[in-house]
């Protein structure tokens, strides 16, 4: 079957009773991911074959199968209805159907299973007999539903090794196929779901191959069996009105005070649990990020602000999964793994009074707790008062990582507090004890069962096309790769409910998607259901184009997460490679919808106060009014946002503007950026000195001398010229009001992007990135300049987040259908709003 090619996928909703055979077949173009042409090679003689026992009534046969029965020539033109080609596919006519057939000797019967013979050098197809029919000129014929194994799926032959070799997919690819294809039968048992893998193998019967899923070529998609789940919420809809306000949306469908916990890992800044989180609540779903991991330690101080809730770790995901691990060793040591045990899956009921013991937060207690009796010995100098945290790593920079514990010494304030390892606190058993009683009741680090959601994008630097030592033929080789097998690690310790994992579109680029495809392996292999889609930040409200990987993951009793459909209009940008295309989460060009129209830089940051190249100041007021529908939402004071918590740090900074500051260029650059000129499309070309010649190559003007800077340097640097083989125009680009900007960049540095504000002498500053991110005004940032571009250039697109949040909170509630795609009854920045009867405040 050839790669790359197009095929008619019949999309019917077959259950595994072959009577379930669909009245109407619906055909749709779909590009196959490698796929394979299931066309069987004969192998038995004619006269070892035959169609069985009288055929089934013609009424019945015309019902189950009416394209059968259109014509008495061979062949049927049937016209395909849903497909983005004119192609028509060509459906054999019957003149009988029959429920019974015998090839050598070897009687077969609808829905039994076989194997096929393939073509040389592959392995056997392996079928399900969905129909037995007789051709207009007399050939005996069967239809296969086909079974994939691992190596046939997106999962590929590289990581088939993930999965037990024993089990295969069901499809929904049909084939016609000569009845004298078949080789054998196959006995194929289906088995229940299980992420309890041990629990699992005890109910594989002792058959050759086993099924529990099926895997749909949209979006690539292995999902349960048996979809039909019963709805949670029987006296809720889950169709909410897109007149709706945000209040309206989470009041009226909020469907208890059941609280589902978060764990939000690479975290950086919180973009994407601050997202996902708001989202839930749209949908009716009280989400908490009550965990979140980062190894950097700015953007673990601008989480811990904006969401004092989140209990935030600063450590590498390598040290926390340890840390998750020696955390479970603890809590079965003081045999806390039984009664009174946390609610399972991160669920937990909201109360007024919160139990504050165990937190692991650093300040000091107002009180000093009572001795327990079990004090050390008098005569040491150092006395243990009780312990405030625990980590593991290596916390002293001692080279020496462990387990340790944060100690608040007797007599001593917090600036004193140590990190002691686990050995050196034997003499105060009863210290450990307690605080681990504590922390596990209030659930400091995270057990396996507890977290109902982990999200995260792993970083995968060794991909980067600017890392030249890239190592195509193993990139798991590659230690700038292991973040994301940590990733899957962490999910296969603590088992949630749900999992999202974000990452850029070069995971599916990069040695033929390697590791995308070793990524939905892994969530498979533990049983996951799982589908993978990729979204454009513009096209859901932000004046962006970036586009990114998601790949969601289900537990088998859960419902899949669908992929919120776009709600502006705004075309992709980036090359998506070929076999991966038909997972971009779009309309149809068929489908008729009325889709915002695409939001510019100037709708964003039009309304933000001039600053210079050299500002200094971090909060200011606007000094502005509002001018776009965008600019009014965006700049709601944290108190109306939605699902923001408003604390005593918050109080005193409502309404202000934060972190409206621009890189300061240096000198050199500086002068370069103010010879730009200010208008659409300027940018180092224009300077003098600078002819473009053929090919749209640039080319030193050979009639003047090169022009200096101030400095001595040349106002055009020869990096400007080579850049991209002399065929750039990013170099000191300047953008203008009315573009999308392609993406937020990390480094704010204009030698090789166009980053220049439209009429100011300065790069974009960190506020104006984070417009273009879906930031709120009222979210803070912390670090030095620098560090804050690498927050907001990391992170996930707000209203991205947040679609997909309220996709996830109707999965959750059981109220999703069970199609890839799904409509958003609300479009950004509105859905921001607390309660739709908010006034914006217009003024400055």
């Amino acid at each position: 079957m050839g790669r790359g090619s197009k095929r008619k996928v019949e999309k019917q909703q077959l259950d595994e009773s072959i009577d379930s055979e669909s009245e109407t077949q619906n055909e749709d173009s779909t590009t196959l991911l490698h796929p394979r042409s299931k066309k069987g090679r004969k192998v038995a003689r004619d006269a070892e074959l035959c169609l069985v026992g009288p055929s089934i009534a013609a009424d019945e046969a015309r019902r189950r199968w009416p394209l059968r029965y259109q014509s008495k020539n061979k062949v049927k033109k049937q016209a395909v209805t849903e497909t983005s080609n004119d192609e028509e596919d060509d459906v054999l006519q019957a003149r009988n159907h029959y429920d019974k057939a015998k090839v050598d000797g070897c009687l077969y019967k609808l829905g039994d299973n076989a194997y096929v013979q393939a073509e040389d050098g592959n392995l056997n197809y392996i079928a399900r007999i969905v129909e037995l029919f007789e051709t207009i000129d007399k050939k005996p014929y069967f239809k296969a539903q086909w079974f994939y194994r691992a190596e046939d799926t997106v999962i590929n032959k590289d990581n088939a090794h993930l999965l037990d070799k024993r089990r295969v997919f069901l499809s929904d690819i049909h084939d016609d196929n000569p009845l004298n294809c078949i080789l054998s039968k196959v006995e194929i048992a289906q088995v229940a779901p299980n992420i309890d893998l041990v629990a699992k193998e005890r109910t594989i019967p002792q058959s050759e191959l086993y099924y529990d899923m099926k895997y749909s070529l949209p979006y690539l998609t292995f999902k349960n069996i048996v979809t039909e789940t019963p709805k949670r919420d029987s006296d809720t809809s889950s169709v909410v009105s897109s007149e709706c306000g945000s209040s309206e949306c989470n009041s009226n469908n909020t469907t208890s005070k059941v609280e589902r916990s978060l764990l939000d890992l690479y975290s950086g800044c919180g973009a994407m649990s601050t997202g996902l989180c708001m989202g839930a609540s749209l949908s009716g779903v009280k989400l908490v990020t009550r965990w979140a991991v980062d190894i950097n330690s700015y953007a673990c101080k601008s989480l811990q602000w904006n969401h004092p809730e989140t209990k935030v770790r600063n450590e590498t995901a390598e040290d926390f999964l340890c840390l998750l691990k020696e955390w479970e060793k603890l809590c079965q040591k003081f045999s806390l793994l039984g009664a009174d045990k946390p609610l399972e899956n991160g669920s937990s009921e909201t109360s007024d009074e919160e139990d504050d013991d165990g937190q692991g937060c650093e300040e000091e207690q107002e009180k000093e707790r009572e001795d327990d009796g079990d004090s050390e010995d008098s005569s040491e100098e150092f006395e243990v008062e009780r312990l405030l945290d625990i980590c593991f790593g290596d916390p002293n920079q001692v080279n020496k990582p462990g387990l340790y514990f944060k100690v608040r010494w007797k007599g001593y304030d917090a600036s004193y507090d140590t990190w002691e390892p686990m050995k050196g606190l034997s003499n105060c058993p009863e210290k450990v004890k307690d605080f681990v009683r504590k922390g596990y009741k209030s659930n400091i680090v995270p057990l396996p069962g507890n977290v109902y959601f982990i999200c995260g994008g792993p970083p995968c630097q060794g991909i980067s096309g600017f890392n030249r030592f890239r190592n195509g033929n193993a990139p798991l080789d590659d230690i700038k790769n292991k973040q994301l097998v940590v990733y899957m690690d962490i999910i296969e310790h603590l088992k949630p409910r749900y999992v999202l994992m974000e990452n850029v579109v070069d995971i599916l680029k990069f040695a033929k998607g390697f590791l995308g495809r070793y990524a939905i392996g892994r969530l498979v292999s533990m049983n996951y259901q799982a589908r993978m889609g990729m979204m454009t930040a513009g096209s859901y409200g932000v004046a962006q184009c970036r586009m990114r990987v998601f790949l969601w993951g289900a537990h088998p009793s859960e419902k899949l997460p669908q992929y919120p459909l776009p709600t502006h209009e705004v075309a992709s940008r980036g090359h998506v490679p070929n076999e991966f295309e038909e997972i971009n989460v779009a309309y149809s060009k068929s489908d008729t919808c009325q889709l915002e129209r695409a939001l510019t830089l100037g709708d964003a940051i039009s309304d933000l106060p001039q600053v210079n190249n050299d500002e200094s100041v971090d909060q200011r007021k606007y000094g502005k009014v509002a001018r776009t529908e965008f600019q009014k939402y965006i700049r709601l004071q944290r108190k109306d946002v939605i699902n923001l918590t408003v604390d005593t740090p918050h109080a005193s900074s409502l309404g202000m503007l934060y972190d409206h500051r621009p890189l300061q260029l240096n000198a050199d650059d500086y002068e370069r950026v103010c010879r730009v000129p200010k208008r659409k499309g300027a940018n180092f070309r224009d300077l003098p000195g600078v002819i473009v010649g053929e090919n749209n190559r640039v080319e030193w003007d050979t009639t003047m001398e090169r022009v200096k800077l101030k400095s001595g340097k040349p106002l055009v640097p020869d990096y400007a010229m080579k850049f991209v083989k002399g065929r750039s125009t990013k170099p000191f680009g300047r953008l203008w009001m009315d573009e999308i900007v392609k993406t937020v960049v990390t480094r704010a540095k204009p030698h090789n992007q166009s980053i220049l504000h439209p009429s100011q002498d300065r790069v974009l500053t960190i506020r104006e990135n984070a417009r273009l991110q879906g930031f709120p005004d009222c979210y803070k940032l912390f670090g030095s300049i620098k560090e804050r571009y690498i927050q907001v250039g990391n992170a996930v697109a707000v209203p991205v987040a947040i679609a997909l949040g309220y996709a996830f909170g109707l999965a959750c509630r059981g109220v999703s259908d069970d199609e890839p795609l799904m409509i958003l009854p609300f479009k950004f920045p509105k859905c921001l709003a607390r309660s739709s009867q908010i006034e914006v405040d217009d003024s400055d």
